[in-house]
């Protein structure tokens, strides 16, 4: 049960950096996509936690 909750903050946290970052360098057409299909926004957050992105 602990891991599934950890997961989920996990999932919202790089979710609300994907909007974060999308927001601050204007990338509409990103931020609707991760809207749409929000395992490219997870996907997004996580790599740029990282510096992937």
């Amino acid at each position: 049960m602990p891991i599934a909750i950890i997961l989920i903050v996990i999932s919202v946290s790089a979710w609300f950096t994907h909007l974060y970052v999308c927001f601050t360098d204007d990338r509409w057409g990103f931020l609707i996509a991760g809207a749409i299909m929000f395992p490219i926004a997870i996907f997004h957050g996580i790599g740029t936690w990282f510096g992937i992105w």
